[in-house]
């Protein structure tokens, strides 16, 4: 095991750069047609095949709970970003398709968003980047027993 003292100022320090940059980074969406949340949840869908994502798959990637992302996907499909359906292989899911304007509304935020965090990522090589994505990625799978 990890000395303890070690593993605390790593979690302080990866928590505290994550609050920093996700403050800075959330300018991006100051005077768009969409927020945060709704930009999270068309990254996910625009991603998958015909740009349709079950909504457990949109829930899974968000950092808010199923309900929130229900209410949310809701508020979306009010406002015309996406459609939501039953899904046709599960009855108790839905899906979460992206509209032409939902696209479009994304792919005018992505650009800038994509650069405004490859900008505030630059203090680090690509050696160190692809080591962060991986440690990060390792910490997202491993699970602590006991």
């Amino acid at each position: 095991m990890a000395d303890r003292r070690l593993a605390v100022e790593a979690w302080e320090s990866l928590f505290r750069a994550q609050h920093e940059i996700f403050g800075e980074v959330a300018s991006d969406f100051t005077d768009t047609e969409l927020t945060q949340p709704e930009y999270d949840v068309l990254l996910t869908v625009t991603r998958a095949p015909e740009m349709s994502a079950r909504l457990r798959d949109v829930t899974a990637n968000m950092l808010i709970s199923q309900p929130s992302v229900s209410r949310l996907v809701d508020r979306m499909v009010a406002r015309g970003l996406v459609t939501k359906c039953s899904d046709p292989t599960d009855g108790r899911g839905a899906l979460v398709t992206a509209t032409d304007r939902g696209a479009r509304a994304f792919r005018s935020i992505a650009t800038e968003h994509g650069r405004s965090i490859a900008e505030r990522m630059s203090v680090l090589s690509e050696d160190e980047l692809r080591q962060l994505r991986d440690l990060t990625q390792k910490l997202r799978r491993e699970r602590p027993t006991g």
